[in-house]
């Protein structure tokens, strides 16, 4: 199970403030993806984009020109969403021959809400 840090740009600034310092250690996660805040990540889970990836899940496209076809998405509109779920860690683009596919890294996912501190995780499997 992966675990991604739910946390707000000002925590995130202090904490690398306090990294360059010399106060605090470097987080071991310090170079995993985080979110901004759990809004942040349901913006990017939106209908559309958990339907993305389950046709990519469910009928394993071998291009990006097949996913578009498959979701009647346009391909630049799509390769951004592609590269903002990548980014994230939730697809992998492998590159075969000369085309991109994508395929999907995550099955389910739960965020896990400290509410006494800013600790909150997202928890990955």
């Amino acid at each position: 199970m992966k675990s991604y840090k739910i946390l707000g740009h000002t925590a995130l600034k202090d904490e690398m403030k306090a990294v360059a310092r010399g106060a605090k250690r470097a987080p071991l996660d310090a170079g995993a993806p985080s979110f901004n805040s759990v809004a942040a990540l349901l913006r990017l889970l939106t209908p559309a984009n958990r339907d993305l990836l389950a046709t990519i899940r469910n009928q394993r496209p071998q291009s990006i020109a097949e996913l578009a076809k498959l979701t009647g998405r346009a391909a630049p509109n799509l390769i951004r969403t592609l590269g903002k779920l990548e980014a994230v860690g939730f697809i992998r683009m492998d590159a075969v021959a000369r085309r991109r596919v994508p395929k999907t890294l995550v099955q389910t996912f739960r965020v896990r809400i400290d509410p006494f501190s800013m600790n909150d995780r997202l928890e990955v499997t």
